[in-house]
Order: structure tokens, then sequence, then C-alpha cells
């Protein structure tokens, strides 16, 4: 049994449907992400399916429970990092780690999430007078504080520098060794392709895409570049010339080209055969960003029915 299973949810707001029609399943032990524009619907699918938010249609299981019914199980075994938390001003980091730690029978030693954090020299520090990012960290920790089977975590890493970003990473790449199921929302795509073993795209509250990272990227039809430092000064027309080739520019001393997925070759080929060689290459592939930009932008022609999951 899937340890998240959502099927057909819907939520609407004001006779306006901001979640229409979403279905997916998430393993145990996996890194599930939801990716989409702001305004897409995932915020409130995510809260409808943590428990938060009343939906209007569909059903969610959570470790085989329905978060719908408040069954206090639930909460023993889900944690949820929202993209805004709210604290007494002056509870500190401290305190509030104990406090969330009381409420479960087996809690995480909140000494290894303070230094996994970075948060050891705030511990005292209260939470009116966190910056934040700090912020931020602190409503990871709470999330995990339960030693949760389960745990939502909606833009976890925003207002992070990319220092504690990667720490947080790989945090969350240790959990997933210890068996713990990650539901992420992110608007980072990076983060995305390192972390998630497979990711939904929503726009306009509806399943427009559904892959893994790779898969994902693997499937736009984009330009391969290329960039580099030439040796010595040679004749543009030598590259415009390569089948492979469908542009020339420069930045700087830096020429780059633009082309088909064997333009790298090709033009190492050419260049070698006149004498130059190539420094300082950069291949650039097309990459999750690039998925995510196509279907967001043609996500009406992409979706043209409701709940359409395009593979």
């Amino acid at each position: 049994m899937p340890m998240i299973e959502v099927a057909d949810l819907r939520k609407v707001y004001g006779g306006r449907t901001v979640v229409d029609g979403v279905s997916f399943s998430v393993e145990a032990g996996e890194i599930f992400g939801i990716l989409g524009p702001n305004g897409a619907g995932k915020t409130t699918a995510v809260e409808c399916i943590g428990g938060l938010r009343q939906r209007d249609g569909g059903t969610i299981t959570v470790a085989g429970m329905d978060p719908a019914e408040e069954d206090p199980a639930l909460r023993e075994v889900l944690g949820i990092q929202l993209q805004e938390s709210r604290l007494p001003d002056k509870m500190s980091v401290t305190e509030a780690l104990s406090l969330y730690a009381s409420f479960y029978p087996e809690p995480h030693d909140p000494a290894e999430l303070l230094e996994r954090l970075g948060l050891v020299e705030q511990r005292t520090t209260y939470f009116a007078k966190l910056s934040g990012g700090q912020k931020q960290r602190l409503s990871v920790a709470l999330a995990l504080i339960g030693n949760p089977k389960v745990a939502i975590l909606d833009e976890l890493t925003t207002g992070l520098d990319p220092v504690a970003r990667r720490e947080v990473w790989e945090l969350l790449e240790d959990l997933r060794g210890t068996g713990v199921t990650l539901l992420l929302v992110s608007h980072f795509m990076e983060e995305a392709e390192r972390l998630c073993d497979r990711v939904v795209v929503i726009d306009h509250g509806r399943i427009i895409a559904s892959d893994t990272p790779e898969s994902l990227a693997a499937s736009v039809h984009a330009e391969q570049r290329m960039s580099f430092l030439p040796s010595g000064s040679f004749d543009f027309a030598i590259l415009q010339t390569l089948s492979e080739v469908h542009a020339v520019t420069t930045a700087g001393e830096r020429v780059i080209v633009t082309g088909t997925d064997d333009v790298a070759s090709a033009v190492i080929i050419a260049l070698h055969e006149r004498g130059i060689s190539v420094g300082r290459l950069r291949v650039d592939q097309p990459s999750l960003d690039d998925a995510f930009v196509a279907l967001t932008s043609n996500d009406e022609s992409a979706s043209d029915s409701k709940g359409t999951v395009i593979r």
C-alpha cells in the first residue's frame, strides 16, 4: 500500500476551483516532489493531504488513514513544515523543540537537529529575534522532531543561503535512508533534481506532468549549448558550416555554440583539425528547469482534460 494516496482531489474557493482532479501516490521511503508556478494549487493540495484544510472532493490516505478524520494516530506519524509558521515571540528555539518533542512517544534528539540545521548558536534565541532563514530552519526541525514516517515540506529551503540549503538537502538524503517518506513542495529545480525520486508538475490546479526529474528533463526538445575558451583566433565560418551547429556567438572571450545533441563533439573535432584546442569547456544539457518552463508555458495544450497526466 502506498504511504500517500491521492485520488481526484478537489478544492474550491468562492466558486473557483484551485485543485482540480489531482491524483498521485507516494511509496514508502520515496521523496516525491510537487512543482508548479505561484498560485498553481500546490500548497492547497498539501494542506489537504496534511489534514490542515478540508477537501471538497476526492479521497486521501496517509499511512492508511484519512487526514480529514483528524485521527490522533496520524499526528504521531506525520510531520508538516509550512511556508510560514508562527510561534510565540518569546519562545526560544530550545523551548520550541522541547515542547514539540513532548508530543511524541519517541522524538528525535533535539540537539542533533540543532546541529544538523545550524541552529546551535541560536538555541536560546527568542523566535521574534530569529532571521527569516533561521525561522525556516526551525520550522524544518519542528516537522522532523517527532521522527515521522511521513513529512510534508512546503518550500523548506526558501530564505536559506546556498550553504544552509545544501545542509538541509543532506539531512533529507539521510532521512531517505531511514525509510521516511517525504512530500516536497519546491520552487528550486536544482533541489527537485537532486532529491526527488519522482515529481508532478501542477498548473492551474491540474497535474500536467508526472515522471522522474531525469525523464522530464530528457523529454524537452531543447538545443544543446556549449561554451569554451579557444586557444587561438579562428574564423567562425568553420563552425557555422557544420550541420550540428545552429548558432555561434561570443560573451567576452568565450565562444558560445548551440546546436544538436552532437554539437560538442563536432565542434571539438573541427577545431582540433585546425590546431585550435578548447579550454574551460562547459556543455549544458536540457534540465528539469527547462522542462518546467516548457510545461508551464504550454499547459493549455499539454493538458486537454481534467486531471490528465502527461508522461
